[in-house]
Order: structure tokens, then sequence, then C-alpha cells
């Protein structure tokens, strides 16, 4: 009788042989199934190759060592996008959580860059619920994660997600980023930029006064510039701006995701998993990163009671 190899190793195998991050997505969404013959394997094995080859964004699944090197120097206690997915899934595995009983939450960015991180996890647990805007604040706030929590599996939990992003070349500079069919980096993030030369212009002086109100038609980009205000002395006092900026973003969100969470706690079901940090964004040709700065467990009463931030740094 022929047996199949445990569902770990089987995950350890595809994870060898992954190319690019979409395809780890893809082995990661297609062992869900768990076979149950080799024959189901190897149909699980084919599509994974296929997956491989026909990856969205054409990514690879690990950088460079120069290039990790380089990203882990400029932002210490960073691990890859891949690194990440695996660990995180692995811990919340051993609290209960899995693909049909886990809601996916995120509040990051609007940038599609942001986009790569959210499907990775997505092809874990599934579509996600977003409560992000520009910079990766919360402003679906307190309605709508009252809204997500309604949306939780009964006796299921929620893996929420949230954090500012930054780019980072492959001559190390921050702030810019190579982006798939552009000929010259871009900004990234290009609204987190703009607050931050929004604030500048308060801190240097030259800010024109206008009398008036903040159009509507901006208003997420409005509020990024006011909730930013409190670090001005901060950034101008940054030996690099560019890297100090997400940081700082991220003190300002983590106030307001405090805040919806605990509003919020009683729509919470058997728990609920907040994972906080800084999204890292490379060029096509390399994985993404993420700095953790947070990773809490909270009880089905909304009590925080458990930091995993060490079992995935």
């Amino acid at each position: 009788t022929t047996t199949n190899p445990p569902y770990g190793t089987f995950i350890g195998t595809m994870m060898l042989f992954a190319t690019r991050p979409a395809a780890v997505n893809a082995a990661r969404s297609v062992l869900r199934l768990r076979p149950s013959s080799d024959a189901a394997a190897a149909a699980a094995a084919n599509k994974f190759a296929d997956a491989a080859t026909t990856s969205q964004q054409n990514r690879q699944a690990s950088s460079s060592p120069e290039f990790d090197a380089l990203v882990k120097k400029s932002f210490p206690g960073a691990i890859s996008n891949t690194d990440l997915v695996t660990k995180v899934v692995s811990v919340l595995e051993g609290k209960g959580f899995a693909n049909e009983n886990t809601l996916l939450a995120t509040s990051l960015c609007a940038d599609e860059l942001a986009r790569v991180l959210e499907d990775e996890f997505v092809s874990v647990y599934g579509n996600n619920f977003n409560l992000g805007g520009l910079s990766g604040f919360p402003f679906a706030g307190n309605t709508g994660f009252g809204a997500m929590a309604a949306h939780i599996p009964d006796d299921g939990f929620c893996l929420l997600i949230h954090g500012p992003h930054v780019g980072i070349c492959k001559n190390g500079q921050i702030g810019k980023v190579e982006r798939p069919g552009m000929a010259n980096v871009d900004n990234c993030c290009g609204s987190a930029i703009a607050a931050s030369n929004y604030l500048k212009g308060i801190t240097d002086g030259g800010a024109q006064i206008t009398p008036k109100l903040q159009p509507f038609s901006d208003f997420q980009q409005g509020a990024v510039q006011e909730l930013i205000l409190p670090f001005g002395k901060r950034l101008t006092d940054a030996s690099d701006r560019m890297h100090e900026l997400p940081y700082a973003l991220y003190d300002s969100q983590e106030i307001l995701v405090e805040d919806i969470v605990e509003t919020g706690s009683g729509g919470i079901k058997k728990g609920l998993a907040l994972l906080g940090g800084i999204q890292i964004n490379t060029g096509p040709d390399s994985d993404d990163y993420f700095h953790p700065l947070r990773f809490d467990y909270y009880d089905e009463n909304g009590v925080k009671v458990e930091s995993l931030l060490s079992s995935i740094q």
C-alpha cells in the first residue's frame, strides 16, 4: 500500500522548488486540498509547476544573496515575504487557524505593490476584507471593522495585517522602487512621500496658508497629512527621512488600529491575530520583504493574551 507523505513534508518539498512567490501561493492553495492519492498529489505538483511559469508579476521566490543582505542591512529585522507567510501560517495553525475557519482582513496601501503580500495570504486563507486606504491607514474605521467581524466564520478566527509600505531599489535607494513595465524608478509610497513633503513645508516654513477646506475628493490624502503632523520633528531629525517615514506612519496607524480593535472587540469570535509591520517593496525580479513589529493574539473576549512576535523573527 502506498501512502502519501505527511502534509508538512509535502509543503516543505513544494517550497523547496518554488521559483516565485505567486508559485508558492499556488502551492499553498493546492495543498489546502490535502490530496488523498498519489495521482492527486501529482496533479497538485503539476498545477504548482504551471503556476510557477505563469506568475502574475514574474517575481522570483528569493532575492540574490547580495540584495537580500542589502535589504536586511537597511531594515534590520526584515524577512522575506516567503519566510513571513510560512512562519505566520505555521504559528497560527497551532492556534487552530485554517482556511475554512479564518477571515483575512488587511489594512494596506491602495498601491498595487501592496497586493503582493496580501495575495500571498489570500492564497492561504481566501479573499480578504479590505480595511485600508492610502499609506495603509485603516480608513474603513470602526464601521468597517464591525462589518468585517460580522463576516468571521462561526467559532472562527480573524487574521488582521496592517502597515505602511516603502520601496527599495537594487542600488539601495529607499523610497524608490522599480515597477514592472516602467523604465524609470518610481516613488514608493507616493502618498507617504507627498505627506512628508507637506509636513516639511510646515516644519521648514514656506507652506502656503489657504482658507479652503480639504476637498472631499482627496480626503484620504488630507487625512494622511494631518495624521503625520505630530512626527514633524522626528522626521526632521532623522538621518534618513525616507527610511524613518514608514516607521513614523506605522506609529500613527498603530494608534488608530488599537482604538478600532478595542472598540470592535465584541465582534471577535474565537480569536484575532494582529500582524503589524512595514512592507518593503522591491523590483519585479526579487522577493518583497516585511519588517514585523507586532504579532499579537487576542482571545474571544478581545483581550490581548500573547505576543507571537518572537516566533516569526
